[in-house]
């Protein structure tokens, strides 16, 4: 490349760089234009905001970019003269000529032909003239569409007089910013590459001043151990009968009680000058990740700076009316999850506004105004950031969702009508489901919610809608405000330490063993009005089973979607705020794990994937191969206990006979019917099986006799208990191979225990 070529190339690089910028403030004067024409502030930005543009495009021989911002400047120097009065057809043809501003400049090809251009400049020129001229696109159904952001009053535009071309610093320099005349920072561009490493840096900066703290307290009980060394010295030496130490031991008991006291006296001053380092070291290394971890932050804003403009062509094409609000523009996200939120963000809105805004016509005949508003609020909670995006549309038709989720196949007609409102929208979630019967550009293509959810819980964080028929739906988004550090629950598993994000934690408890149940083969306890799965995350992680805990199993209630389920790990050791260290590219995607931390103390914690994991435990769930979680709860009693499989259809029986044999000290598992049985005496051991008769898939009879087929189950002690007491019920059961047979009208507590007793002894061998 000549020194001309790589002068040229530099220069479309700068003239990319101030059209993005100017096209930003010329997209949102425009978009105040079109609501308020003659607003003043609006009318100077972008006429400036064009002539840089002209003046740029002529530096670097762009003579296309010349003629079109030319126009432009002509067309709103008319209308600041009040001699034009900017119509949509004026907006529709200037934004059009900054959208081919923004696209000039490519090295490959600068300023190439378009045809398009030569029409838009002579457009333009008539436009400015006041001359009749045809649109460039067929007319939408309702022409007057004005899309705002509600951000300030029009009086007040939130776009600068006078934009300056951005200052551009080579990525090596990493100048501070400071202050100009006019009172704003100065803005030098840094690679992202370079904040990371300096955020990284600093990250483990305040890690190690964190490890003081330990230091300290160990040198705290070496001054003590030192006292007591010093006490113990002259004790022994007082012990000493009088005249049995002669002269140079008496000097040299002397001598080392001195250097025991000089050593404790020196160790004191180090210890005061070693507190005030780690204080003012840590104050230091703190002050620094945070400036580092600021730098990366930016305004929420910063994301919606093309929404108002796809908003705004996207309601012209459908033939709508929108006002686009936003509250909370100002609040800060780092830079990373903001750049991730843009994609889910614009599809919300897309949806909201094909999906949500009636047609003016219709709005008017239900008494809304004929334009509709979408709302985006932002802010902070609980270090996460809350967004809400809602509209005053229709809301879900719930009735045509409902046959679209039969139609699809999806539910039965019969499942179908009973689904409740909240099921109803979980449709709206799934992979494929579209409520549109036809292909638009817009929708209709089955990539919808399912891809906002997928992108939300990659941020490590949720989305959930509502809605009212007839007034219009909310989507509400938690996502961290920065994906540098994460509060986290620590636990242990398999003897090593484990992050959870809080984010996914519903909440923590601890259970015993006789709160754990056994249903449709898999353990579940009873939490607020439901049951909930247990799988153990030494399971899922594939580590050893650690030392149990002696006070309860400790269970991570993990919400996944609309449902919950139990993580059983060895210890909880406390939540933490951890600087994300992202693995080595090298590794690729290591399953069920995110990334890596350090604790204060520098122990190594891998963050779990609590996405990934989900996946892990539908494959468990789907192989069948569950460990049981409350082997350790067992091993606490004190020696092995005898287990006993309930098998009963009625809960109210089932858990009678669970809670009075747990009373007696044995491990009970039950199971709603002879086929939950069946399989669960496959998978598990057991030393006794009490069953029911009358059950549904399997009877008890047919589990019966499978256990006597089986070769492992065949010596299975097994007791029959059922309502049936006629003889000829009670010689079936005992035929089948049953060892013990009690009717339910004659049960009561000590029978069914002595029965118990007889057939497998006491609880505990």
């Amino acid at each position: 490349m000549t020194p001309d070529q790589m002068r040229d190339a530099s220069l479309l690089e700068l003239f990319k760089l101030e059209a993005e910028a100017q096209t930003q403030v010329l997209n949102s004067g425009l978009l105040v234009l079109e609501r308020d024409p003659r607003h003043a502030g609006s009318l100077e930005a972008c006429m400036r905001a064009a002539h840089s543009l002209k003046g740029a495009a002529r530096i670097v021989g762009l003579d296309t970019g010349v003629k079109v911002a030319h126009v432009m400047e002509d067309c709103l120097v008319e209308a600041q003269e009040g001699r034009l009065l900017l119509s949509p057809e004026h907006i529709d043809a200037l934004l059009q000529g900054a959208d081919i501003l923004l696209g000039l400049g490519t090295p490959a090809q600068p300023g190439a032909a378009d045809p398009g251009i030569g029409a838009l400049v002579s457009r333009l020129g008539a436009l400015a003239r006041g001359l009749p001229v045809p649109p460039s696109a067929p007319a939408p159904a309702q022409p007057a569409v004005t899309v705002t952001q509600a951000v300030a009053p029009p009086e007040q535009p939130v776009i600068p007089p006078a934009v300056e071309p951005p200052v551009v610093a080579p990525p090596a320099r990493a100048e501070a910013s400071e202050p100009t005349s006019e009172g704003r920072a100065r803005i030098l561009r840094v690679s992202a590459e370079r904040l990371d490493h300096l955020l990284d840096i600093s990250s483990k900066s305040l890690v190690e001043f964190q490890r003081i703290k330990p230091l300290g307290d160990s040198l705290q009980r070496l001054k003590r151990l030192q006292a007591t060394a010093r006490r113990a010295l002259d004790v022994a030496r007082e012990a000493l009968p009088k005249g049995a130490v002669d002269a140079q031991a008496e000097a040299m008991l002397l001598e080392t009680r001195q250097a025991l006291g000089e050593c404790q006296q020196l160790l004191a001053q180090h210890m005061t000058e070693l507190d005030d380092f780690g204080w003012q070291g840590g104050q230091r290394a703190q002050s620094l990740y945070d400036a580092a971890l600021a730098s990366r932050m930016r305004p929420f804003a910063d994301v919606l700076a093309g929404q108002e403009r796809m908003l705004r062509d996207l309601s012209r094409t459908l033939g709508k009316q929108v006002r686009f609000v936003v509250e909370g523009e100002g609040t800060q996200v780092d830079r990373d999850v903001l750049e991730r939120l843009e994609a889910p963000l614009t599809h919300l809105l897309r949806n909201a506004l094909d999906h949500g805004i009636e047609m003016p016509e219709r709005r008017v005949a239900q008494g809304k105004p004929a334009e509709g508003q979408i709302l985006i609020r932002a802010r902070h909670h609980a270090g996460m950031l809350l967004l809400e995006l809602r509209d005053d549309g229709g809301g879900v038709d719930l009735e045509k969702l409902r046959q679209a989720v039969i139609s699809r196949g999806f539910a039965t007609e019969q499942t179908g009508e009973q689904l409740t409102e909240e099921e109803l929208l979980a449709f709206l979630f799934l992979p494929g489901f579209s409520m549109r019967e036809q292909v638009t550009e817009v929708s209709g293509r089955g990539v919808g919610l399912d891809a906002v959810q997928h992108m939300v819980r990659q941020l490590r964080g949720g989305v959930r809608m509502q809605q009212r028929q007839g007034e219009g739906s909310t989507f509400h988004l938690e996502v961290p405000l920065t994906l540098s550090v994460v509060r986290s629950l620590v636990v242990e598993v398999g003897g090593e330490a484990y992050a959870l994000p809080l984010a996914h934690i519903e909440r923590m408890t601890r259970l015993q063993g006789e709160d754990i149940v056994q249903l449709e083969g898999r353990q579940h306890f009873w939490s607020e009005g439901q049951h909930v799965g247990l799988i153990a995350a030494s399971q899922i992680l594939q580590r050893p089973e650690g030392k149990p805990s002696d006070n309860g199993i400790p269970v991570v209630l993990i919400r996944d979607r609309d449902s919950l389920f139990g993580l059983v790990v060895e210890r909880f050791l406390g939540e933490r705020t951890l600087v994300v260290m992202p693995l080595d590219a090298r590794l690729g995607k290591v399953q069920d794990v995110s990334a890596g931390a350090l604790l204060d103390d520098g122990t190594p914690v891998l963050i779990l994937d609590v996405e990934d994991m989900l996946h892990s435990v539908a494959k468990l769930l789907g192989s069948g191969r569950l460990e049981r979680v409350d082997r350790s709860a067992r091993q606490l009693a004190g020696g092995k206990r005898k287990r006993v499989l309930v098998v009963d259809d009625s809960l109210t029986v089932r858990e009678l006979e669970r809670k009075l044999l747990l009373s007696r000290g044995y491990d009970v598992a039950v199971a709603v019917d002879g086929m939950d049985g069946w399989n669960a005496l496959r998978a598990e051991h057991f030393d006794l099986l009490i069953t029911d008769i009358d059950m549904p898939r399997m009877d008890g009879i047919e589990l019966v006799t499978l256990v006597r087929r089986d070769n492992r189950l065949q010596s299975l002690p097994v007791m029959v208990v059922s309502y049936k007491d006629r003889e000829e019920d009670r010689r079936r059961g005992l035929d089948a191979g049953a060892d013990y047979y009690l009717a339910k009208a004659s049960f009561h507590d000590e029978a069914l225990l002595d029965a118990v007793v007889d057939l497998v002894g006491e609880p505990h061998e």
